[in-house]
């Protein structure tokens, strides 16, 4: 019994269909959901949402965080952004990263709202540039 996997962007639904498993970005760590799968809502991080047909990744998508809601038939991913990784600018990527570093490094850490919103982004730019290296490329 496959299960059913809507990815929903800030505009539009962006997929939904039956897959055999997929991966999330959760913030303590990937999940791997199959059928059958806990009740859950988890946060997401910056990083790839892989979706399996079988045993081989069929489509990868890059979150720059959100939240998935989980139960036994579906997953649902509310994405902050999200591109396909083949759509990820390796320039502009590395500009981001750039950009984040420099506005962690000049939060004020007593603003516990900016520190916390700076680190986000700080996390997130560097997982995709993270998820453009070989190893991530199917």
């Amino acid at each position: 019994m496959p299960l059913a996997l809507e990815i929903i962007g800030p505009e539009k639904l962006l997929l939904a269909r039956a897959v055999d498993m997929v991966v999330i970005p959760g913030t303590e760590g990937n999940l791997g959901i199959l059928p059958g799968h806990s009740k859950m809502i988890t946060s997401l991080r910056g990083g790839l949402v892989d979706i399996y047909e079988g045993d081989r990744i069929t489509d990868r998508f890059f979150v720059s965080g959100g939240f998935a809601e989980i139960t036994e038939t579906q997953c649902a991913v509310l994405a902050d952004s999200i591109t396909r990784q083949s759509e990820l600018d390796p320039a502009k990527a590395q500009a981001a990263l750039t950009e984040a570093k420099a506005a962690f490094d000049a939060v004020n850490m007593a603003d516990r709202d900016a520190y916390r919103e700076a680190s986000d982004r700080l996390i997130s730019a560097q997982a995709m540039v993270d998820s453009l290296a070989p190893e991530h490329h199917s």
